[in-house]
């Protein structure tokens, strides 16, 4: 579970209401699940992208992986692959921990 930094949730308090910081505190306890699906909606983008499209793609899985604590390694191994597969993989592997 991923919690907000301290300083943001006082803030947060101050500036919310109740509601909207349940919405907030749900947010930060699913983050995890969130980067993991969409993970997972990437490798569909990465199989089907093309040139410029393809390297951003590349670029935002890299970011969805850092996020999900990958090792900094094992991203670069995978992105000078550019093999969707690997990101499939990995997603199957994220997905058998939860």
């Amino acid at each position: 579970m991923i919690e907000p930094p301290q300083e943001e949730a006082s803030q947060m308090a101050k500036e919310h209401s109740k509601y909207q910081q349940k919405i907030i505190q749900n947010y930060y306890n699913n983050r995890g699940a969130i980067s993991l699906q969409r993970l997972g909606e990437l490798v569909t983008d990465l199989y089907l992208a093309e040139g410029k499209s393809r390297a951003t793609k590349w670029k935002q899985a890299a970011a969805a992986m850092e996020k999900l604590g990958v090792k900094a390694d094992q991203i670069t191994h995978i992105v000078q692959q550019d093999n969707p597969a690997l990101v499939a993989k990995l997603v199957e592997e994220l997905l058998a921990k939860e």
